[in-house]
């Protein structure tokens, strides 16, 4: 299955289109998500509101799971699992969230392939545009089986 996963997201999930979320970089197990500095999603420290750190953050690490997953899409629904967020300086202007894959693509599809639920995880760095780190996110994810 090919299929440009940014794109997906863009367009499976319409939350992302809120946001106006662009990807710059799409790669099976990595994806870098931007998006630009609005006022109207400011914080009152006048920089972008934890949530929409956090929901750059989530949107980047589906991207890098679609990127990584997309060909179990037919036989499994990905869901998020968990996540956290450690905040650990003041955002300022753009946004740009790294996020990658942790573990082996192989052993999550090998438990899918044995009928389990794999969860794995995806970690995203968010920094502003000038690569300021902001905020690290871990995101699990779950393929949940068909049924």
């Amino acid at each position: 299955m090919s299929f440009d996963a940014g794109s997906l997201m863009l367009q499976s999930v319409p939350f992302a289109g809120t946001l106006d979320i662009s990807y710059d970089k799409v790669e099976p197990g990595l994806a870098i998500a931007r998006m630009a500095d609005r006022v109207d999603l400011h914080n009152h420290m006048g920089g972008p509101h934890a949530g929409v750190l956090f929901s750059v953050a989530e949107l980047a690490s589906g991207a890098a799971m679609l990127a990584a997953f997309g060909d179990q899409l037919s036989r499994a629904t990905p869901l998020v699992a968990n996540a956290a967020i450690r905040y650990t300086k003041l955002a300022l202007g753009d946004i740009v969230a790294e996020a990658r894959l942790v573990g082996s693509r192989e052993e999550v599809v090998a438990l899918l392939d044995a009928g389990k639920r794999p969860e794995f995880e995806i970690a995203v760095e968010v920094r502003t545009a000038d690569g300021t780190p902001v905020s690290e996110v871990t995101v699990f994810w779950t393929l949940r089986p068909n049924r």
